[in-house]
């Protein structure tokens, strides 16, 4: 049986999980980790045999239906989905639900909200930061009649509680993995002087907003 180590040498292995860097979050916060969600999908071997593990902890649930936040939780809906119905001999959908044109929620259309009404819902993501996405996925469910079942997830990085995502019943996930983040004022990174990756995260953003500050142009 795998480990969470196991998972976490295979991410490694894909360049999904990076360590000794220098990142910029989206919450604008400094690390010295990032989880690559995006290095983890082209290798669809990997991303089929991580969503079958979901599935498996999942299987002797009455799941009908998995749900994911667009855009790389397509890909993980269809997967756990696929690997559901194998296991239970029964055809599981897989959804997703999209962001509102204007807002911050998520709503779920294309004939999809037919699909999720009455039946019972296992809700997949990629990577738990804040489970702000996943909140409001788990929002939309319930708003159209849809039972929450539980949530799953490759990677729970901000050690995100059920309370957190909306009080689902269960939160599970192939490996959890607590990445320090620091204000920029108060990153040791940046008094050090390392330089910012620009190739994940939000490094590329930040250091072409300084630079915009430094010649006092407006970006």
């Amino acid at each position: 049986m795998e480990s969470q180590g196991d998972h976490i040498k295979l991410l490694s292995s894909v360049g999904a999980l990076i360590i000794d860097s220098h990142i910029v979050y989206t919450s604008g916060k400094h690390g010295s980790a990032y989880v690559n969600k995006d290095a983890i999908y082209p290798h669809t071997e990997l991303t089929s045999n991580l969503c079958k593990k979901i599935a498996e902890h999942f299987s002797n649930k009455e799941i009908e239906v998995v749900i994911a936040p667009v855009i790389g939780g397509v890909i993980l809906s269809q997967w756990v989905a696929y690997h559901l119905s194998q296991i239970r001999h029964k055809e599981v959908f897989g959804v997703y639900a999209e962001k509102l044109g204007s807002g911050d929620g998520f709503v779920i259309k294309r004939g999809y909200d037919k699909i999720v009404n009455g039946r019972n819902v296992l809700v997949v993501e990629d990577v738990l930061n804040t489970g702000g996405s996943v909140k409001k996925v788990v929002k939309a469910v319930r708003s159209i009649g849809g039972k929450i079942i539980g949530l799953g997830a490759f990677c729970n990085r901000g050690g995100v509680s059920h309370q957190e995502v909306g009080d689902v019943p269960e939160i599970f996930s192939l490996f959890n993995i607590k990445l320090d983040a620091w204000e920029e004022t108060k990153c040791p990174l940046c008094k050090s002087g390392v330089p910012i990756n620009i190739e994940v995260g939000k490094g590329r953003e930040y250091l072409a907003k300084k630079s915009g500050q430094s010649s006092g142009v407006n970006l």
